[in-house]
């Protein structure tokens, strides 16, 4: 599955251009900074079968148009409008059928399965000048991956229109749940980033909270009540173990978040009353003190360069967001708006930090600048919380609880410009999510 075939990487796009109707004179670009709203019109034809895989032609079809529909950026036209057909992957493309009805973009793709084995092809077309995109690309895995090979042709179809990376071909870990609210049962799942594939990594036995993905994808670390007071687990995802990681007698360490090296990590741990922000070699179990005083101190997260910590903090006396060197040292207050701010995140980008606040009795996920500059909040509930960040720094996932003694927690994205709303479906409740890198 992980063996990636690739033909050509396809040509780079020009310079960035808003996106433009059928007026277009340049290739077909969506400047995604500038808050589309029109979604672009594509056209997925069926992908062909070409040994009679029509079942798992169909299923990558459809999953392409639904990784790139799910986006806001894109409408699919619906097959009946079409007047041409894909007969076959090397036909030539009738760019006038397209145009007449209003396609923008064609994604054209074949199917081949052979024994365990599946082969995707596709190609990528600007109608309106009547240009292929790129140059054509394959992808060979197991017939059980074939859903990734779908998220990895949307990817290339998002990134080569946008200009941005995708995000499709990634996983998120989260907190599944299950049972009445005053009994819920918790354990550790891991899911495609749409949804789909659920595993559970850990039984439902003990309370567990916050797991956070390791840069490579390949370790989580989180909060367990396994040993009756909170501590530090890290577990491979591979194999589904886990360790304890040391901690002091008496204390109580959570809030864990890798380093951006993904070879050392900060938590929390709180000792009487006062909680403050540690950081840890995970090679050599060496720990330093990166935060002191009477405050609780808590939710750290690194800026992807590693140079920076943003956390939260009631130090001025509520909870608000603060920024420090690495190493320590007196940090800078950054947010100032009514409420309080807590679970601070940043951006893969650098450029961003995802927060939630609570004001008015209600809670919201925003987002500002690292300095605390253009705060901007994009959504509203009566129970928002933990966001996290998808790997190209455009989405944020996090989790929403409905009120009342039924109430029920669940995953949802929301575009970094406030657009696009949806739920994620889950077996079960869901929570804490936590976004993990393209595979």
């Amino acid at each position: 599955m992980r063996r990636l075939i690739s033909l050509c990487l396809g040509l780079v796009l020009a310079a960035a251009l808003p996106m433009m109707a059928a007026a277009q004179d340049g290739p077909l670009r969506i400047d995604i900074t500038e808050g589309v709203i029109e979604p672009v019109p594509v056209a997925i034809p069926s992908f062909v079968p070409e040994n009679g895989a029509s079942d798992m032609a169909a299923q990558i079809t459809r999953v392409v148009g639904e990784d790139l529909t799910g986006t806001g950026l894109f409408r699919r036209i619906p097959q009946e409008a079409f007047i041409s057909s894909i007969s076959s992957f090397s036909s030539p493309i009738q760019y006038a059928d397209w145009r007449a009805i209003n396609a923008q973009a064609l994604v054209t793709g074949a199917v081949t399965v052979e024994g365990s084995q599946v082969i995707v092809k596709f190609r990528l077309y600007d109608v309106f000048t009547g240009q292929e995109l790129g140059e054509g690309m394959q992808f060979a895995g197991t017939t059980d991956g074939w859903r990734r090979m779908a998220h990895k042709v949307a990817d290339q179809v998002y990134s080569r229109i946008t200009g941005e990376a995708g995000y499709f071909d990634s996983r998120v870990v989260f907190v599944s749940e299950s049972g009445p609210k005053d009994q819920r049962a918790k354990r550790l799942a891991v899911m495609d980033y749409d949804g789909a594939n659920v595993q559970y990594l850990t039984g439902s036995g003990s309370i567990v909270l916050a797991p956070r993905f390791s840069p490579s994808g390949d370790r989580v670390i989180y909060t367990s009540y396994e040993t009756g007071s909170p501590r530090v687990h890290v577990l491979s995802v591979g194999d589904t173990q886990s360790r304890i990681l040391p901690a002091q007698a008496g204390s109580m360490s959570f809030a864990p978040r890798f380093t951006p090296n993904g070879q050392g990590l900060l938590y929390s741990v709180n000792e009487g009353s006062n909680t403050d922000i540690y950081r840890m070699d995970m090679a050599s179990g060496q720990t330093s003190q990166l935060t002191t005083g009477p405050a609780i101190d808590t939710a750290p997260s690194f800026s992807p360069d590693g140079s920076r910590i943003v956390f939260e903090s009631d130090r001025s006396g509520s909870q608000q967001l603060y920024v420090m060197p690495a190493g320590g040292g007196e940090p800078t207050r950054i947010s100032f708006g009514p409420g309080r701010y807590g679970t601070p995140v940043w951006s893969p980008r650098g450029d961003l930090i995802a927060f939630t606040k609570q004001n008015a009795g209600r809670f919201h996920i925003g987002v500002m600048r690292v300095d605390g500059s253009e705060e901007r909040l994009l959504t509203a509930s009566f129970l928002d919380e933990s966001p996290t960040w998808a790997p190209n720094g455009r989405v944020i996932m996090f989790a929403r609880e409905t009120q009342g003694a039924q109430g029920a927690s669940s995953l949802y994205t929301v575009d970094v410009s406030g657009r696009n709303l949806k739920r994620v479906t889950t077996p079960d409740g869901a929570s804490d999510p936590s976004w993990g890198p393209l595979q």
